[in-house]
């Protein structure tokens, strides 16, 4: 079983840019499911997952009322859906490299758990957990705005949603919503890649591949719009 050494976790803290009082729930943050004691229960990070979650969305949301107030409530929800998805929490915690302090069992870190991006994000909602009830909401506050804040405002417009896209051109032709089909599913358990086809009437249906079935459905959705010419090219 894999153990994270007091220095990398001293090191770890220092990224985070926070000193615990409670050491242990920083580990706890970063304790995979494979990585528990045998014989002990609830010392994963899943419980502070759940908690980081809801800190998270709710910072996001502040910085993006406070940082657009001329955008309508969709738009702002677009862009809320990508800062807090998969992709840039596992992105966040590549560049401060959650993946090395990770408690893993041998056979999960084999397997390339340290960098699977699905159990990046999860840790880095654990440590943000940790963060909040160790030092309180500012300091969960402080760490999510240096991360996410560049990516905020990298971002001139609302990102694009290739599903809404879709749907939007159908609704505004009267034809019925797109409807999403899995049609593979490839790979272990902790990657697994879907294969999901999307079809439109008086369209060809047509496939596309993702880490999830949502990644699946809109790499879909954006193959589809680009065959109307209605997407950039890959």
């Amino acid at each position: 079983m894999s153990q994270a050494e007091p220095g990398r976790l001293d090191a770890l803290s220092a990224r985070l840019g926070h000193r615990f009082d409670r050491p242990s729930l920083l580990r706890q943050a970063l304790t995979h499911a494979s990585g528990v004691a045998r014989g002990r229960h609830g010392d994963s990070y899943e419980r502070l997952e759940f908690l980081g979650d809801r800190v998270l969305s709710l910072v996001v949301a502040e910085l993006l009322i406070e940082g657009f107030p001329d955008e309508r409530e969709g738009e702002i929800a677009r862009r809320h859906a990508a800062l807090v998805r998969r992709e840039a929490l596992a992105e966040v915690a590549a560049g401060i490299d959650l993946g090395a302090a990770i408690l893993l069992s041998r056979g999960e870190a084999e397997a390339g758990g340290r960098r699977n991006p699905a159990i990046l994000a999860d840790v880095c909602e654990a440590v943000i957990a940790a963060l909040y009830i160790d030092g309180g909401l500012e300091c969960a506050r402080g760490f999510i705005e240096r991360h996410w804040r560049p990516r905020i405002d990298a971002e001139a417009r609302p990102p694009m949603d290739a599903k809404t896209t879709l749907q939007e051109w159908a609704q505004g032709r009267s034809l019925p919503l797109p409807s999403y089909r899995e049609v593979g599913r490839q790979g272990p358990d902790h990657g697994p890649v879907f294969t999901v086809e999307v079809a439109v009437v008086g369209q060809a249906s047509v496939g596309g591949t993702g880490a999830s079935k949502r990644e699946a459905q809109q790499a879909a959705a954006a193959r589809l719009l680009r065959t109307l010419g209605l997407w950039p090219p890959e």
